[in-house]
Order: structure tokens, then C-alpha cells, then sequence
């Protein structure tokens, strides 16, 4: 019992020196082999040949180059003094010739988008709209006077309410003698009796609806200057024009109805297209009302003057 009480205390000793002694090995071998690398490392960079490393020499001649046909279009506007600015950052010196931008290209008032011409038609369609409640001011008017006429002809012979007999009653020996009622104070006593239907006066069916007028297609050589026309558009063929016509005619029938085609060809900015107009206008209101009222349908449509 003796002997195992004191070899227990030892063991404990004898592992952890065996624990150290192998980690003491371990590191003294990863530094061994740390400056065994170093060493190789250093020995071969410097025995190392230096011919062998690549060099990247420059390419002759330019990196780019012009092709002689370059191909495309050229921009518009070239050699003008003004991009002297923008590509060297000076003005060029004074040149013996200078070529300024061509002008804008001048619309007429007829080829302008819609959107445009609105501010213009303001003061037009304000005089129009005065206009025309002066007309209806006066229209009121006359049916005002029309229907005095027709009222003081209904009541002609009839005697006023107040002034109206009591109605008498003629007793009977079957019946009790009836008692005659006495006019209300207010209200009608009784009820008018309207006037009988002339006899002279024949009634007849609905009268079918008129034919549509046929339109003419006149030459704009034809129409006088100073002739009052409504442009309904520019299209970039005649055909095209001539389809919008038919359109037209088939969602305002009745207001293209006594009206000519004008189809006129056209060129701005080296375009062509081809205007399409109507013909037939009594002066400058009568086509402002026509305009009027296409626009407010969301039509295109234009006033405008032959030249």
C-alpha cells in the first residue's frame, strides 16, 4: 500500500514533461524548415537569369487610322469658326472668309403643330365667342316676342278668372235640388279649354333626309388669292390625303356638306408632303366656326389664306 501511494504523485510529473519535450520538437522543426526555404529562396533569386523575363515592346507605327472611306454621312455645319472653341479651347485667328449656319427653315402658319397656334387663336376665338352671344342675345329675343304673340292670340276672347258667373243648376223632381258652388277665392275656377286644331292644317310623314352633296376636287391654281380656306392637315402622299378626306366626311357630314377638296403639294426643309384643304367658305367667320367645331371634336383643322 505504500509503494502504490507514492509511484501515483509521479506520473503526472512524467506526462507533462513528455508533452513539452514533443512540442519543443515540433517548433524547432517549422523553424528548420522556415530558414531551409529562405535560404533555397534567396540562393535562386540570385542565380536567376534575367534574360528570361518578358518584355512588352511598343507597337510601331499609330494605334489608329483613319480609313480613306470613312463611310456615312458628314454632320451638318462643319468648319464653321465657332468649333474652333470647342475642339483647340481658343478662338482661330481672324480667317479671310467666314461661313455662318444657314437660317432656319420658315413654316407658314398652316404647317405649324396644332399646339403652337394656340396662343394665336385665343384673341380669334374670344371675338368669335362675343359674336356669337350677340347673335343668341338677339335670337332669345325674337322667341321671347314670339311666344307673347302666341299667348296674348290663345287668350283672346276668354274673360278673366275673377269675373267668371257662378253656374246655376235647374232642380229636378227625381234629384235633390242642387246647390251652386261658389267661385274659389284662389285658384282657377275652371280649366281652360284649348283651341281646336285647324282643320286646314294637314299633318304629313317624316321627310327622308337629304342627300349628301357630292364635292368637287379644285386645283389650287384655280382658287383666287385672298379665298378663305380650312387646312385639315399635311400628309406625305396624295392618296393618304385623300383617305383622311373620306374620313372626315363620314364624322362631320354635315359640316364638310357644300365644301370643295383641295389637296395641295407642298415642300419645307427638302420634304414633300401634300395639304389637304376645304374650299367654299363665305369669309373669315364662316371659317372660324367651321374650325371651331371640328376642334372641339378633336379634329385638326386650321383657317387659313390663299396666297
Amino acid at each position: 500500500m505504500a509503494y502504490r501511494q507514492h509511484a501515483q504523485p509521479q506520473a503526472a510529473p512524467d506526462r507533462a514533461n513528455s508533452i513539452a519535450r514533443l512540442t519543443n520538437l515540433a517548433g524547432a522543426a517549422v523553424s528548420l524548415a522556415l530558414i531551409l526555404g529562405v535560404g533555397v529562396w534567396g540562393y535562386k533569386l540570385l542565380v536567376r537569369d534575367v534574360s528570361g523575363v518578358p518584355v512588352v515592346r511598343a507597337a510601331e507605327g499609330p494605334l489608329r487610322i483613319q480609313p480613306e472611306d470613312p463611310g456615312g454621312q458628314q454632320a451638318l455645319h462643319q468648319g464653321l469658326s465657332v468649333n474652333d472653341v470647342a475642339a483647340e479651347g481658343a478662338a482661330a485667328k481672324p480667317a479671310d472668309r467666314l461661313i455662318l449656319a444657314p437660317e432656319p427653315l420658315d413654316l407658314s402658319l398652316e404647317d405649324k403643330p396644332l399646339a403652337e397656334l394656340v396662343e394665336v387663336s385665343t384673341a380669334a376665338e374670344t371675338e368669335a365667342l362675343a359674336a356669337r352671344e350677340t347673335e343668341d342675345a338677339a335670337t332669345d329675343g325674337v322667341h321671347l316676342a314670339s311666344m307673347n304673340a302666341l299667348a296674348e292670340d290663345l287668350a283672346a276672347g276668354v274673360p278673366p278668372l275673377g269675373d267668371l258667373p257662378a253656374k246655376e243648376t235647374t232642380p229636378t223632381p227625381e234629384a235633390e235640388p242642387a246647390v251652386a258652388q261658389p267661385a274659389p277665392d284662389s285658384g282657377l275656377g275652371r280649366s281652360l279649354r284649348p283651341q281646336l286644331r285647324p282643320a286646314a292644317l294637314k299633318t304629313s310623314a317624316g321627310s327622308p333626309a337629304p342627300a349628301r352633296a357630292a364635292f368637287r376636287d379644285i386645283d389650287p391654281a384655280e382658287i383666287p388669292a385672298g379665298s378663305r380656306l380650312a387646312q385639315l392637315g399635311a400628309f406625305e402622299s396624295a392618296d393618304v390625303a385623300r383617305k383622311e378626306w373620306t374620313r372626315l366626311r363620314g364624322r362631320f357630314g354635315e359640316y364638310l356638306d357644300g365644301k370643295d377638296r383641295v389637296i395641295q403639294k407642298a415642300q419645307s426643309g427638302g420634304r414633300t408632303f401634300y395639304r389637304l384643304r376645304a374650299v367654299g367658305f363665305d369669309g373669315l367667320s364662316d371659317a372660324r366656326r367651321f374650325c371651331s367645331a371640328l376642334v372641339a371634336e378633336n379634329a385638326e383643322c386650321i383657317p387659313v389664306v390663299t396666297r
